[in-house]
């Protein structure tokens, strides 16, 4: 027989508005179908209590409480869009977020004996655990740091992908830390004070990142993230075939309490390209300009973006004339400009040194350097930071 208590929050349930995409939550959905379940019904009760913790571990957790804070805290509803914009909320949208923190409070009260104790069973159970949480003033403190924080999926992850049109998160992201970069500090400092004023409030510029392959450009922007995410940062990663949906990523950013990177990896064009419009309109500032909270960070291995050849040159046609002004000007559209060139060979025998001390290796500093020679030339692709990578890599192989 279904208790009056489990009776009154599965209706109450149904009452659930600010919060109401819980419901696709599957530990919440299992919850809620085990408080409609009659203990009466033996077989049907264990089965819908054991999908409950089935799929509560399958997230890695086991406490409850935790993880409807976790669902709460992060999700994407009407009155977190408004409070995050400062607009007016009426009185009785508070109210029933007030109602409904409640709700879920005394969701997260449940323990496993309350389901339990009058079950005509005596096998083995699975259990969960319940730990203190406070829903209602975890919830208002994180309207009042919504922009550190933020909702939905970008309370969840730090960076996304295109898929689609659609921004979605990077389940695995590149765990990049700045502490772990060796070289290049001036340049680097450059995009971090750059990323800062961005993270600040303050009018940041848009960034290109050129020079030689391997010298670190991507990994300093994914390693800025990953360093001030805590701090609201995140990163959307577009193609150059995407660029046509930048309008479309600032729209949807725009008003969003949070900062944004979008990054654009390895950019370039060739002459009969004319792909880069919506970059160029962002860039200039047009109709579709970029929001406060959003720059434009990219890479590319030339400085003018553009792959040009000698028959490119030949010719009258006015149109691809005008288009390879446009790319050779496109650079400069971008208000900082930061060059990574290849390291010579002591800043390249520092950049292995430095690697090769993170990695415990114990070698002469004259020894590491001979050899780190003779891999950039034997085996490497030049002398670069990934060169060095790969060469301290080896090293641990071989140790």
């Amino acid at each position: 027989m279904l208790s009056k208590k489990f009776k009154d929050l599965a209706l109450r349930r149904n009452s659930i508005v600010i919060f109401r995409e819980t419901g696709k939550d599957k530990v919440i959905s299992d919850l809620m179908y085990l408080l409609s379940a009659d203990t009466d019904n033996a077989e049907k009760f264990i089965e819908y209590y054991c999908d409950l913790v089935n799929s509560l571990y399958e997230t890695g957790n086991t406490d409850l409480s935790g993880y409807i804070l976790k669902v709460i805290l992060e999700n994407d509803n009407f009155y977190i869009r408004k409070s995050a914009k400062g607009e007016t909320i009426p009185h009785e949208m508070t109210e029933c977020l007030i109602n409904e923190l409640q709700f879920f409070q005394e969701l997260t009260e449940l323990t496993p004996a309350d389901f339990t104790e009058n079950l005509d069973y005596d096998g083995f159970m699975p259990k969960w655990t319940t730990s203190p949480v406070d829903i209602a003033g975890s919830y208002l403190e994180r309207l009042k740091l919504v922009h550190r924080y933020g909702y939905g999926q970008y309370a969840q992850y730090t960076m996304f992908t295109m898929n689609g049109g659609e921004i979605v998160h990077v389940k695995f992201p590149d765990k990049q830390k700045l502490s772990e970069l060796y070289g290049y500090e001036r340049e680097r400092q450059s995009v971090i004070d750059n990323t800062l004023a961005l993270i600040d409030g303050k009018k940041a510029q848009n960034v290109l990142l050129y020079g030689d392959a391997g010298t670190g450009k991507s990994s300093t922007v994914k390693a800025v993230v990953n360093e001030f995410a805590d701090r609201g940062l995140r990163l959307v990663e577009i193609t150059k075939e995407q660029l046509k949906d930048i309008p479309v990523i600032i729209d949807e950013l725009s008003e969003n309490p949070l900062k944004f990177i979008i990054f654009i990896d390895d950019l370039s064009f060739t002459s009969g390209e004319d792909c880069f419009g919506a970059l160029k309109a962002v860039l200039e500032g047009s109709v579709s300009a970029r929001s406060d909270n959003i720059a434009i960070y990219a890479t590319s291995n030339r400085r003018h973006l553009i792959k040009e050849s000698f028959s490119d040159r030949e010719g009258d046609d006015v149109h691809r004339n005008d288009t390879m002004q446009e790319l050779l000007s496109l650079s400069a559209r971008f208000g900082l400009r930061v060059n990574f060139s290849r390291p010579d060979k002591k800043d390249y025998t520092a950049i292995a040194a430095e690697l090769a001390k993170a990695h415990g290796i114990d070698m002469s500093f004259d020894e590491l350097a001979m050899k780190a020679e003779q891999f950039a030339v034997s085996f490497g692709n030049g002398r670069s930071p990934r060169t060095a990578k790969q060469f301290v890599t080896q090293l641990t192989i071989n140790d």
